[in-house]
């Protein structure tokens, strides 16, 4: 078996007064995750509990993140996620402002004949 890519969607997610990195982490997941629907599998016959989603999201401090909140964004799959330092934080108004990006990776075991 081989593990075959389908498609890689990158998204952005923020929290603009809450200061939540889980918030807009999960928020830059259903952003990339709703820029295209998973149907690659389908279009292959292959099953969605097939499904290999692989989440990265990137914030200021990632273990500030619940990833099992990340993981609950994709809706079909067997779902891994990792949070690493990235996104940016910046301070607006009084305020400071998250925003988290995200890259969401399908894929497929899959057995390729020669």
């Amino acid at each position: 078996m081989a593990k075959t890519q389908f498609a890689v969607q990158m998204g952005m997610g923020t929290d603009l007064k809450g200061q939540d990195y889980t918030k807009a982490a999960a928020r830059a997941v259903h952003d990339a995750l709703h820029r295209n629907f998973l149907v690659a599998g389908s279009a292959f016959d292959l099953p969605l509990e097939a499904m290999i989603v692989d989440i990265r999201v990137g914030v200021p401090k990632p273990e500030a993140v619940d990833l099992e909140v990340v993981k609950a964004e994709a809706p079909v799959g067997e779902v891994s996620a990792e949070a690493v330092e990235g996104g940016l934080e910046v301070e607006m108004m009084g305020h400071k402002t998250l925003i988290a990006n995200a890259i969401v990776t399908v894929s497929y075991d899959v057995e390729i004949s020669a």
